[in-house]
């Protein structure tokens, strides 16, 4: 498992966390450790010293870890020297890693032991789903929470006669081919990264109601086998990209080209991109003056019947090993980021969406979606509920190690793209290599079942 290879190192790296100034006598300190970067990390800063400013019994140290691997790998490492932080943001990749590590306290037990009621149906069911235990049961906070959205340029969109975004990807081709045939160097911006398997495969097998692996994603089971490579709807989608990519209708972009493919579609320099609801503010704020964009919900493939997409993000684990005061002050926060005008602020900061019926309510009243800079984002919450209730797609994935299985199909993806090599043999190799990592994680927790 990722965090036995990376324990030594997390362990170095969390010292660095772990000093810090003398608690007031009259508040309890509690240490927050959180994954995002850049502009978010700034904007969860602001939130820590919202919730700071809004009492006097606690204060929250946020603490940004560089990355949600950073995060989960410093968090372990601190635990087992046992300095861990309070509360920890761990991605939604890394939920099974967490949820039977046993080192948390349930947040559902955490907000009653506390005094605290929850309506814990009053979150999104694409949301909860993802997060919860097989009995329903809520172990984190959704936090920042996110799916992946079509992206594109409504200007450039004009000039080939087109008004509206593709719901398939057939039509986004041929919008490709138009665009490209009006002078657009960069149709489809895109990355092969690990980071954006995410966008390109796990969400394209989610809106098209495919599985990525047996045992419902991995719901089911520890003994879950990946499939996306027997997918033919996945296998021709990627044949698809390839053809696009040889074609000059998609390009690759990212920080060794000089530009990453956020910044492309802001600048104007690509039409299209693929990308979390949680970039619209930072597009928003950084689109060349003028520019007429917006989004939609993720293109469908053939005949295939929309089906609710992933949620992504993070949520927030509170870890054993604290005192009660403490627990009050993670039970404090977590009531207070989950007050309707707080996710105002946050949507409004970050592009990110509410996590709750009640918040979106709230948002929709208050009327955020109306207009821009924050019209659009609504789409977000209706790919999350695109299916109805009694929907037997996967809601999600549960597989052990996900970050590293990520990382195999990314290595696919480059020898595709990069080296030519053939679109089924490449898949096919990273299932199997993954299926190696999930045998691993499966003889380390051997015997165990799943929450």
């Amino acid at each position: 498992m990722q965090a036995k290879l990376l324990g030594a190192v997390g362990a170095l790296l969390a010292t660095a966390f772990l000093a810090g100034p003398a608690a007031a006598a009259d508040k309890t300190k509690i240490d927050f450790w959180f994954g995002n970067s850049g502009d978010i990390a700034k904007r969860v800063q602001e939130q820590c010293d919202r919730f700071n400013q809004s009492q006097s019994d606690y204060e929250v140290v946020c603490t940004s870890q560089g990355s949600y691997d950073a995060s989960l790998q410093n968090t372990i490492a601190a635990f087992r020297a046992g300095k861990q932080p309070t509360i920890a943001q761990v991605s939604d990749a890394g939920t099974l890693d967490i949820m039977l590590s046993g080192a948390y306290y349930p947040a559902n037990k955490l907000m009653a032991d506390t005094g605290y009621t929850v309506d814990w149906k009053d979150y999104f069911s694409g949301i909860a789903n993802y997060y919860a235990t097989s009995k329903g049961e809520m172990y984190s906070f959704p936090f920042n929470s996110s799916t992946a959205l079509f992206y594109w340029n409504k200007d450039a969109f004009a000039k080939i006669g087109k008004d509206h975004a593709p719901t398939t990807w057939q039509e986004a081709g041929e919008d490709f081919k138009a665009l490209k045939d009006a002078g657009y160097a960069c149709p489809l911006g895109f990355e092969i990264s690990s980071n954006e398997v995410w966008q390109y495969i796990e969400q394209f097998e989610a809106v098209n109601g495919e599985a990525i692996a047996t045992k419902k994603n991995g719901f089911e089971g520890l003994d879950a086998e990946l499939v996306f490579n027997k997918n033919p709807l996945l296998v021709s989608y990627v044949k698809d990209l390839k053809s696009w990519y040889d074609n000059k209708l998609a390009v690759i972009k990212n920080k060794a080209v000089g530009q990453t493919f956020v910044e492309a579609f802001a600048a104007g320099d690509c039409q299209v991109i693929l990308t979390s609801v949680g970039d619209h503010g930072n597009i928003g704020r950084t689109a060349k003056q003028g520019m007429n964009w917006g989004v939609s919900m993720l293109p469908t493939y053939g005949n295939a019947t929309r089906h609710s997409s992933f949620v992504g993000g993070a949520s927030l684990w509170v870890l054993k090993g604290h005192t009660d005061a403490e627990y009050k002050a993670a039970a404090a926060f977590f009531n207070f980021v989950a007050k309707p005008e707080e996710a105002l602020t946050w949507s409004t900061v970050t592009g990110y969406i509410p996590v709750r019926n009640s918040g979106f309510e709230y948002l929709k009243k208050q009327g955020f979606y109306d207009k821009a800079p924050y019209a659009g984002r609504e789409l977000a919450i209706q790919s999350l509920t695109a299916s109805p209730a009694d929907d037997t797609a996967p809601h999600g994935i549960r597989l052990g190690g996900l970050l590293q299985v990520r990382t195999e199909i990314a290595n696919s993806l480059q020898a595709i793209f990069v080296n030519n090599a053939d679109v089924q043999a490449s898949l096919d190799g990273a299932a199997e290599r993954g299926n190696q990592l999930l045998r691993r994680f499966q003889q380390t927790y051997k015997n165990v079942q799943l929450p």
